[in-house]
């Protein structure tokens, strides 16, 4: 941590209060009191003498100690009689003008926040201070408390806890559908082993590069994907092994055995290797994010890259070595009621799809269409926005409310929210401007945020989080004086911190002259308080501050031979105070503050009053004379500006909105729309779109290149792998389907686009591709052994039926519990999981039913010349068939 700023209370000061008539009628200045205190308080050191070979310091202490040596302190001397402070003014213990306060279920409390060192780790930081504040309260005095009211770790863990339970139940689920299909209980184990292992080089990989575990990091591994090597290896293996032991009529010797794992693992290898690296290097360009979306999708990509590389390597090393040496000596290729079933239906539904190819394709070309044109009617946000538990509740009054009556106001919203709403376990709140300012804010201005119980203690368990939202904004806007704005405590300051404003989206007016921009702002808000789903529309408070202005004459000055520095000398030491010292007791340290007292300070006409010195000898006889205030000066009471903001050197004012019900895509466009036919902006000055709006643009921006550059490295990895463009292609063909079946997802569980969901696509451009790769090197395979085109295709799509649904369902179903999860954080993960489901479902449609019909319209001119060109060679898998 760098440091705890704490806010609330009062700052302890010794004040002295002089009597201005007294301190005229001696001839004295408040600056003569400063001077003084400035002279009696001090330690001075006089060096050293040496005696008697020995060395003595000398000093001379002259600091004051208590209240009663403040008193005595000696001003003048009038006729021989010493004038001391006690003559003139009153000496007691105040306090300090406070610029801010925090209050906590209506009553006044000290907050504390503790700001963490950049690039720590915010839960690690947040157990070391719960753990410190425990050994604090055994020693605070009796009726004091420090209770911790908000700590991260508590949403920390709930994120952690989701991810846990989706990845534990994407295992249970991918292992489940290994048995289904292997039907081989080694292999499946074999298989499933590859999951603890790749999360171990996972984990090894994390504490290496310093990439914690948390909701992005961990939230995007599919143990589907990770096993699909590991799938194709074993399921050749244990096909090579029941063929040759079938062929053989006994079981295998040891050395046979292994002969035919090796053989097995060499054929599938090629072919598994380039699949693998496909789905690595879709992630690679993420890595090429900026700005927010990369810190929260790079320890992403790392880790499932990671991951990857770890199942790669295993599926090449241990896997082959596991089947080899534990799958037994009795190996049977059996084909349980699953699938026998799917081969059933899928071999006339081919055979009818092979007979209508002018059908299928046109249906195929007509869906990926439909599916671009859905794309276009989508909405769009940056990212989904994540259920923190809790609400921020900024409350904003008129500019100039005093603090003690934006306290008065804030206590009686907290006891109000607290007395009603039987779920909320506490609200507190920070008005104004912490001692340190680290947050400033205007008096006028609180953050408050409201804690809710955990649900099983709410009087409904079933009431839902926005129904409890609406119930609190319409009981705290009964309360008179007070805009709002609802969010939650970590949104509100990642708004704030990314783009200056704290709601969702902000349209940002440039120019000059204030007047003008406060009349356009006013005008756009008008605009999009119409527009469905604003709420909370309102424009940055730039004017109506009270100010009381103190308008020096300098000709009156002048002509007494004043400087205006002393008369501003005078009202700032009169009304705010100087330092005039410090009095210490023990370690602590107190400020000495000459101030006039309250009941003049916040009187005008006694402000008017207030008597400044002339220089000395005007009078003729040495005596100081004085005029008052109000001979140089008038007091002018006027609204002044209550803020002025500058971006890029320009004077802006805000507009902000946030978005319920909508997202925030489609609420900017048609905002835009609105405002350009609504709102004429003059000549010199200009509009821009701020908050989350400006993240999802710039983030827009950079995908629009890192997707080209990942789908031309998935082409040329498909390239080198067949040695053509035409394999390529037909492999890459597979890449468009997906992005439609993930689309179709995404509309019909009604999500709207965001940079979640667009790393999903890009996560799925490399699964895609994966099982057509498969299957058309196997189709290559058949045909270089001599078979013709159409038997080569329908063998071939029957023999890989298995792993093409193995590796499919796999993908899709490690990502189910994060597609359907409702916990905290979920909220993240789905966009990306709704979009490889999707994806991979329509891409195994795809590889099953129009590949091969692309692949017989891309190779039949080879089948009538009756050859395969050089350029052909089979690469992928030269099995032994069972005839």
């Amino acid at each position: 941590m760098t440091e705890i700023n704490s806010m609330g209370g009062y700052a302890k000061q010794y004040q002295v209060a002089p009597n201005p008539e007294k301190l005229a009628s001696y001839g004295l200045t408040l600056q003569d009191i400063v001077t003084a205190l400035d002279r009696n308080n001090n330690n001075v050191g006089a060096g050293y003498i040496e005696k008697r070979g020995e060395q003595y310091l000398i000093r001379a202490p002259g600091q004051v100690h208590s209240i009663e040596d403040i008193r005595n302190v000696i001003l003048g001397n009038v006729q021989g009689v010493p004038i001391r402070i006690r003559d003139v003014g009153e000496v007691e213990i105040g306090r300090e003008l406070r610029t801010g306060a925090a209050t906590e279920n209506g009553r006044e409390v000290v907050l504390g926040t503790v700001f963490m060192l950049i690039g720590q780790n915010s839960r690690s930081v947040s157990q070391a201070v719960d753990k410190k504040m425990a050994e604090i309260n055994r020693t605070l005095p009796e009726g004091v408390r420090a209770i911790t009211v908000y700590d991260r770790t508590v949403l920390v863990d709930k994120a952690i806890n989701t991810v846990k339970k989706n990845l534990t139940e994407g295992a249970i689920l991918v292992i489940v559908i290994l048995f289904l299909f292997l039907g081989n209980i080694r292999a499946a184990v074999i298989t499933a082993m590859v999951i603890p292992l790749a999360m171990l080089f996972t984990f090894t990989g994390m504490v290496t590069y310093q990439v914690s575990a948390n909701l992005m990091s961990l939230g995007a591994l599919d143990f589907g994907i990770i096993i699909d090597g590991a799938v194709v290896i074993v399921e050749n293996c244990v096909r090579r092994l029941a063929h040759a032991q079938a062929q053989q009529g006994r079981p295998l010797t040891r050395s046979e055995r292994f002969q035919e794992v090796f053989t097995a693992s060499k054929e599938a290898r090629r072919a598994l290797l380039f699949g693998q690296l496909i789905i690595m290097v879709v992630y690679l360009p993420i890595f090429a994010l900026t700005g927010v979306e990369g810190k929260m999708f790079h320890p992403m990509a790392f880790t499932v890259v990671a991951a990857l590389v770890g199942a790669m390597i295993l599926s090449v090393t241990f896997v082959p070595a596991a089947v080899a040496l534990f799958i037994g000596d009795k190996v049977a290729e059996k084909e349980n009621v699953l699938m026998r079933t799917a081969k059933r239906v899928y071999a006339p539904v081919l055979d009818s799809v092979m007979g209508n190819k002018p059908v299928v394709l046109t249906f195929a070309v007509v869906t990926v269409i439909l599916s671009g044109l859905l794309a276009t009617r989508m909405g769009s946000e940056f990212v989904p926005s994540l259920n923190e538990g809790d609400f921020a509740i900024q409350a904003l009054r008129i500019p100039g409310t005093s603090l003690s009556q934006s306290v008065a106001m804030q206590q009686r919203i907290e006891a109000t929210l607290k007395q009603q709403f039987p779920e909320i376990e506490r609200v507190f709140a920070r008005t104004g401007t912490a001692e340190i300012a680290s947050d400033p804010m205007p008096p006028n201005i609180s953050d408050g945020y409201i804690m809710l119980k955990p649900r099983e203690q709410w009087p409904e368990p079933d009431k839902s989080r926005d129904d409890l939202l609406a119930a609190i904004q319409t009981a705290a806007n009964k309360l008179p004086g007070n805009l709002y704005e609802f969010s939650q405590p970590i949104q509100l300051r990642f708004n704030e911190l990314i783009s200056g404003v704290r709601s969702d989206v902000a349209v940002k007016v440039f120019g000059d002259d204030m007047a003008v921009l406060n009349d356009t702002a006013a005008e756009i808000a008008a605009v999009m308080k119409t527009i469905q789903g604003a709420s909370e529309v309102k424009v940055e408070q730039t004017t109506g501050l009270p100010m009381l202005t103190v308008n020096i004459d300098r000709d009156k000055t002048s002509r007494y031979g004043l400087n205006v520095g002393d008369v501003q000398d005078a009202v700032a030491t009169a009304i705010g105070g100087t330092e005039a010292g410090t009095l210490f007791e023990g370690d602590r340290r107190f400020d000495i503050i000459v101030r006039l007292p309250d009941n003049l300070r916040s009187d005008p006409e006694a402000i008017k009053r207030l008597p400044i010195s002339l220089p000395r000898g005007q009078s003729g006889d040495g005596r100081t004379t004085y005029i008052p205030l109000a001979e140089v000066a008038s007091l002018e009471l006027a609204p002044g500006p209550n803020q002025i903001s500058r971006e890029n050197g320009k004077r802006r004012i805000v507009v902000t909105s946030n978005v319920r019900g909508r997202d925030i895509g489609s609420f900017v466009a048609e905002a835009e729309q609105r405002l350009q036919q609504q709102v004429k902006i003059p000549a010199g000055y200009w509009t821009t779109w701020g908050g989350q709006f400006e993240q999802l643009q710039s983030a827009t921006q950079r995908l629009e290149i890192v997707v080209p550059v990942a789908l031309l490295l998935v082409f040329t990895l498909l390239f080198m792998m067949f040695g053509n463009i035409k394999d390529g292609l037909l492999v890459f063909s597979g890449i468009p389907f997906a992005l439609t079946g993930g689309l179709v997802a995404l509309w019909l569980r009604d999500i709207p686009m965001s940079i979640s969901a667009a790393v999903g696509f890009i996560a799925l451009s490399g699964v895609a591709v994966l099982n057509g790769l498969v299957m058309i090197a196997f189709i290559r395979s058949l045909r270089d052994e001599g078979m013709s085109l159409d038997k080569a295709i329908v063998e071939g799509a029957l023999t890989r039926l298995r792993p093409v649904l193995m590796t499919a369902l796999v993908a899709s179903f490690g990502f189910v519990p994060m597609a359907i999860a409702t916990g905290t954080g979920a909220e993240v993960q789905r966009p990306l999981a709704t979009v490889v489901i999707g994806g991979i479902l329509s891409s195994t449609m795809l590889t099953l039913l129009v590949l091969p019909i692309l692949y017989w319209l891309a190779h039949r001119n080879d089948e009538q010349a009756g050859t395969l060109t050089p350029e052909k060679t089979p690469i992928g898998f030269n099995e032994e068939r069972n005839r």
